[in-house]
């Protein structure tokens, strides 16, 4: 009985083992590639971009102060306005100053009267002097009255000149094309001459901008730079991300600041308008004259592995490369890259965030976006031609 029981058992053993040989074996998944976005690197001529940072300068400011002392009676023109040169801007009492301009003309007319009278005696000496009917000294004291009366009326001329010229300035104008900023003394308050302020105009047809830069950097890249050879500059106010305004360099000073080892530049921006105003802070972007080509990659493409910058490149079966480069100057979101990299390089555009050397990936090919970066001055100077050529 027992024989029998053990013989059933290795049969059903036999049985089990042959039925799980016969079943396949599962196939162990291979997990997908991850999908990297790789772009060909970029060649680019370029240039050296230096910056500096600046407060813009109106060429022409007047703090309008009046000529003479008086009541202020009108006020003529709306505040923060444009005003032209020889506009009506205040108008002092001119009642006074009326007075003393008709005063001095009585004066000069009796003065002429009295220089007529004095004329014809001066004639009439001289005649009988010649017949000796009346002294010597007679005639010469009738020359004399002649020359007083001469005197008196050029002196009340001149008062009577300086008095319509405080009466013109009764009428204080603009003295040059401008911004015109609040009045400072309103309508019924007295004005002093030469202190009260009564607001000031900022000219806006161009503005100044000064920066100072440094010895070395000039003589290296602009030792041939003259304010005749009228240098390209671009300009960016704060909050702008562009530099979307063009000048030129027109000042030069004639020395090196030896306490400091700079050069004092001034650049001016003719297109000023309403857009920049005097006192803004700026940036100013001053490019070497020799233009290269250069590689040029996404900044973000760019890693740090302690004290290298490194990229990662696409190599053979796809699969990620670590190549150390040497960075060179920014230009926006792209950079330029001295060393490391060759013509041709396929780059992982967004760097080392989510792969390292050695990964394989999947790559997906894009385009380096190189639109709103500006490589050399003709770039801006030409966008900015064609933003105004806009409707």
């Amino acid at each position: 009985m027992k024989k029998h029981l053990i013989a059933a058992s290795i049969a059903a053993a036999s049985f089990t083992l042959i039925s799980c040989a016969e079943e396949p074996v599962p196939a162990v998944s291979q997990a997908p590639l991850q999908s990297i976005d790789v772009a060909e690197v970029l060649i680019k001529p370029t240039q050296s971009w230096h910056t500096y940072t600046s407060r813009l300068e109106s060429p022409e400011e007047v703090a309008l102060m009046p000529r003479i002392s008086g009541l202020i009676e009108e006020i003529s023109f709306k505040e923060g306005d444009h005003v032209k040169q020889g506009d009506l801007l205040f108008k002092l009492d001119s009642r006074p100053f009326a007075a003393v301009v008709a005063s001095l003309k009585a004066q000069v007319m009796s003065a002429q009267a009295a220089l007529s009278q004095a004329k014809s005696e001066a004639k009439r000496a001289v005649s009988l002097s010649q017949r000796k009917a009346i002294s010597t000294e007679e005639a010469e004291s009738r020359t004399s009255t002649l020359r007083q009366r001469q005197a008196q009326l050029a002196a009340l001329q001149a008062q009577l000149t300086a008095a319509q010229l405080d009466l013109e300035f009764t009428a204080i104008r603009s003295p040059i094309d401008g911004v015109i900023s609040r009045a400072n003394i309103t309508k019924g308050n007295n004005v002093i001459a030469g202190q009260s302020v009564l607001t000031s105009i900022v000219s806006n047809k161009a503005m100044y901008a000064y920066f100072d830069v440094d010895e070395r950097t000039w003589n290296r890249s602009f030792n041939d730079v003259t304010a005749s050879s009228k240098q390209q500059v671009v300009m960016q106010k704060v909050g702008q991300e562009n530099f979307p305004y063009s000048g030129y360099i027109n000042f030069i000073d004639n020395r090196i600041n030896s306490a400091t080892g700079t050069l004092r530049i001034r650049a001016i921006f003719h297109e000023a308008s309403d857009e920049l105003r005097s006192g803004s802070f700026a940036r100013i972007r001053l490019a070497a004259n020799e233009v290269t080509k250069q590689i040029i990659i996404p900044d973000r493409a760019i890693g740090t592995d302690l004290k290298n910058r490194f990229v990662l490149t696409v190599g053979e079966g796809d699969i990620l490369q670590y190549k150390l480069v040497e960075v060179g100057e920014r230009y926006g979101n792209l950079r330029a890259i001295s060393s490391g990299l060759k013509k041709g390089d396929v780059i992982a555009v967004n760097g080392p965030a989510r792969v390292g050397p050695g990964m394989p990936i999947s790559p997906n090919v894009t385009m380096i976006d190189s639109s709103n970066a500006s490589f050399t001055l003709s770039e801006p100077e030409q966008q900015l031609a064609a933003s105004r050529k806009e409707p």
